[in-house]
């Protein structure tokens, strides 16, 4: 990792990563000999349970009476939420800590589901080796923080040098606009008709991967955005919008991509990584930092050759404007549980999970661009894996989602307004005009902006 990356991370991101909330509230009440965790495993996502069982392990042993029930959900990432939702609903079924995406800590405050753990960090000396940034993407509009970040990823197009080269295209493939990206899948699906040409994630059952991943990855790249933080305003009309909806139908109802059948399927995430890419049947794949770590040695498909194969290149802006590329960012938390019956435990547990030898190996093994000092400028972090570095330059490019409670709601409907695209239902004015009366329908009038 490239040591300017930490000042662009520590920094410039700052402002935008802050999420707003209300304090959870409700007492520890009596303690219990049992700490109940529950977090996400899906398909090739074993990461965060690998890394659960082996801290489980260690705490036992270094608390004596103490039982760590882990409750892994096997859930693609909006059937989790949903799950985890409902067993917050009942003190009995409440989790002590909880595997938290950063954009749903002020929802999850909001209702009450997350305790504050200010009181824990103050008299943690670990906390003064996390970035501002990623502190800043536990709390609460109080002011108070509800998760301890685990890591953070931005998201780029991969692409496999070898059917690159065998349709005749440049590599390094180094696209300066949309048109490049989708000249270079018309080629592949030319020269190459037995291979998909690009994945991007869309529609109802890819969720947040969809919105974020696919759609955000486009719309950051015009000269629109979602939502206006200054006026605290979600945007409509936006040309911006459009046009990334003509994205999405150039590729899928342009034969660039998968078929939408195979696209909503909610397990072609597993298809891409552990199938599809590895065996050279996809050419191109908007996708994550994490990436290949299902790849990696302890991975769940591991894959060798993968670094020789596959080529990492940053998302171009719509016409090739300044800044040039754009990105996403993400990352998920450990938050306690308002409910939990032992805090103290839970918050040891939590502090165990999230130390610099833990949080280290948990970074490489998830390939996530680390959110501690100490961990990021770790040779054997930097070493472990050779896209971290590329990764972590286009943080400089990267944007947030917009952290308001409302969020959930809106990201749905981006995914409605995809699919209906992606399968020919609507074109993409029809579409966006759809998503304008439905956030109108969820926010308000007033709380929503014409696009200038």
């Amino acid at each position: 990792m490239k040591k300017s990356f930490v000042s662009i991370l520590a920094v410039g991101a700052a402002a935008t990563l802050a999420l707003t909330g209300c304090s959870a509230g409700g007492g520890s009440g009596s303690e219990s000999d049992t700490i109940k965790v529950a977090y996400q495993k899906f398909g090739a996502f074993v990461q965060v349970d690998n890394h659960m069982k082996a801290v489980k392990e260690a705490f036992e042993a270094e608390h004596e009476g103490i039982t760590v029930e882990l409750v892994p959900i096997e859930a693609q990432e909006n059937d989790y939420a949903t799950k985890l939702a409902l067993m917050n609903r009942s003190a009995a079924t409440a989790p002590d800590i909880m595997y938290v995406d950063t954009f749903r800590v002020q929802p999850d405050s909001d209702a009450g589901y997350l305790a504050p753990l200010d009181e824990y960090t103050a008299e943690w000396s670990d906390w003064d080796n996390f970035y501002e940034n990623a502190k800043s993407a536990g709390l609460g509009s109080d002011g108070k923080t509800y998760g301890i970040p685990m890591g953070t990823d931005t998201r780029a197009l991969w692409y496999n040098k070898d059917l690159f080269a065998e349709a005749g295209l440049p590599v390094p493939f180094e696209p300066k606009t949309w048109q490049d990206v989708l000249d270079a899948a018309a080629t592949i699906k030319a020269e190459l008709p037995d291979v998909i040409p690009l994945n991007v994630y869309s529609g109802k059952a890819q969720g947040e991967a969809a919105s974020m991943q696919g759609f955000e990855m486009l719309l950051y790249g015009t000269e629109d955005t979602l939502y206006d933080a200054d006026s605290q305003k979600w945007v409509l009309g936006s040309q911006g919008f459009i046009d990334s909806l003509g994205f999405i139908e150039d590729v899928y109802q342009g034969g660039l991509g998968p078929t939408p059948e195979q696209a909503l399927d909610k397990n072609v995430g597993n298809l891409v990584s552990s199938e599809w890419l590895p065996q050279g049947t996809l050419a191109m794949d908007l996708d994550g930092s994490w990436l290949s770590g299902t790849w990696i040695d302890g991975g769940t498909a591991p894959w060798p050759e993968w670094n020789d194969v596959m080529g990492q290149a940053a998302m171009p802006t719509q016409e090739g404007q300044a800044p040039g590329a754009t990105s996403m960012s993400g990352g998920w938390t450990l938050a306690m549980g308002a409910d939990s019956a032992n805090k103290d435990a839970a918050w040891d547990l939590i502090a165990l999970a999230l130390n610099k030898e833990n949080s280290q190996a948990y970074d490489i093994a998830a390939s996530q661009i680390a959110v501690r000092s100490d961990v990021s400028e770790d040779p054997t972090y930097q070493e472990a894996n050779p896209t971290f570095g590329f990764f972590s330059e286009i943080v400089e490019f990267t944007h947030f989602r917009p952290a308001t409670s409302d969020y959930a709601q809106i990201s749905s409907e981006i995914t409605v307004a995809m699919e209906a695209v992606m399968t020919g239902q609507q074109t993409p004015e029809e579409a966006a005009a759809a998503y304008d009366e439905a956030v109108i329908g969820i926010v308000g009038e007033d709380a929503t902006t014409s696009a200038e």
